[in-house]
């Protein structure tokens, strides 16, 4: 993983325009657990299931019936991949204005680490930890230098 003080402002960052885009534009999610994830994270926007009893074809014409546009989050499994590209694909054909460039931003951040939306929040979590332990030892390493430093100090 990469350093856990710049992922975790990297993927704050990206909760942060996520937040702010979803009272202005509804997030497609795969299912519950994706919702709830993202409500544990803060976005409180307009957030739609795609999967229930929904078609895809028949969420991107709501979208297109009420003018409104939207935000593609699903998943990064191969699941996730496909349901993205139908979207993508439903979406055009009824003119709905879209993003996917946060998912891919997410996508490539977190990758590497985990592999749905429901496992952000404990990510999220594992992140701030990890950067706080990170900095507590260079803090820790600091202090080591300086007492260090004026041990070997030598005397005039």
């Amino acid at each position: 993983m990469r350093d856990p003080e710049e992922a975790l402002e990297d993927l704050t960052a990206i909760l942060e325009e996520l937040k702010e885009r979803s009272n202005e534009e509804v997030v497609l999610v795969e299912g519950q657990k994706d919702r709830a994830a993202l409500t544990v994270l803060g976005i409180d926007g307009e957030v739609w299931q795609v999967q229930g009893p929904n078609t895809i074809f028949s969420t991107a014409e709501r979208l297109a019936t009420e003018g409104r546009s939207a935000i593609i989050l699903t998943d990064w499994d191969r699941k996730g991949g496909q349901l993205a590209r139908l979207l993508r694909q439903d979406l055009r054909a009824n003119g709905v204005r879209f993003d996917d460039e946060l998912r891919l931003r997410l996508v490539l951040l977190v990758k590497a680490e985990i592999k749905d939306i429901e496992s952000l929040p404990a990510f999220f979590t594992r992140l701030v930890s990890l950067a706080q332990s990170s900095e507590a030892e260079r803090r820790s390493k600091i202090i080591r230098d300086r007492k260090a430093r004026k041990e070997y100090r030598p005397k005039p």
